[in-house]
Formats: structure tokens, C-alpha cells, sequence
């Protein structure tokens, strides 16, 4: 077995495409109408390999109100990267905020940062 796929709860189907592929630089790997008004929306920051987020849209009270909440304010995601300078200038740049400095820790170079909703994630280049 493996995770494949998680729920995360957004605005809009819209808005979390903007966030995740315009601003965050996913892949969509799916967008398929179901019954209106439901999408199974899927993106990725590696479209191979898993995990997966598909992204839904809230549709009552309960689920709006856990947008950018979902973990209790604890870090969310972990995106790992191979340069974490250029990635971390490339997600500035798109108008995403960066909750600390960059800063070295005996695993890695990380700095938390959240998403258009409030979901807090670190930005990681492991070390060695």
C-alpha cells in the first residue's frame, strides 16, 4: 500500500486551481466534471509520482470554516526540493507568505510558509 491521495478543502474549485497551479506551481492532473456541482480536481507537485491533493470545494458551514484549518495550525505539507534558494524566490514571487525566514537545521534548509488559505507547509531541501 501507499498514500496516494489527500482532501483539501478550498473555497472553489477555482480558487484552489489558482492557488495549487498558478501560484504554487502544481500540475493539474485532473479536473472531470461529476454531478454538478462537484469536480474531482487533482493536483501535484510531481505529476508521476504520488502523493496526490485533490482538492474539494467546501460546500456547507462545517467545511468552509476548516478551510486553511484542517490540521489545527500545524504544518500541513512538506515540499521537498532539490534548490530550496530558487525555489523559495520562485514561491515569493508568485505572492506566496513565507511565515519565518529561511533557516539550517541538522535535516535540511526549511522555512514554513502558507497557502493562499492559510494551510501552513515547509519548504525543504534535506540535508547532504
Amino acid at each position: 500500500m501507499q498514500l496516494s491521495l489527500f482532501t483539501l478543502l478550498v473555497p472553489s474549485y477555482e480558487a484552489g486551481i489558482e492557488a495549487y497551479v498558478g501560484q504554487m506551481g502544481f500540475t493539474l492532473i485532473e479536473d472531470t466534471p461529476l454531478d454538478a456541482p462537484k469536480r474531482w480536481v487533482v493536483v501535484a507537485p510531481d505529476p508521476v509520482a504520488p502523493p496526490r491533493l485533490l482538492l474539494a470545494a467546501a460546500t456547507d458551514g462545517p467545511q468552509r470554516d476548516a478551510i486553511g484549518a484542517q490540521t489545527g495550525g500545524r504544518v500541513m505539507g512538506f515540499l521537498e526540493t532539490e534548490d530550496f534558494a530558487r525555489d523559495h524566490a520562485k514561491l515569493i514571487a508568485a505572492g506566496i507568505r513565507f511565515l519565518e525566514e529561511p533557516r539550517r537545521e541538522s535535516y535540511g534548509t526549511v522555512a514554513v510558509f502558507e497557502d493562499p488559505f492559510g494551510n501552513r507547509w515547509d519548504l525543504i531541501q534535506p540535508a547532504g
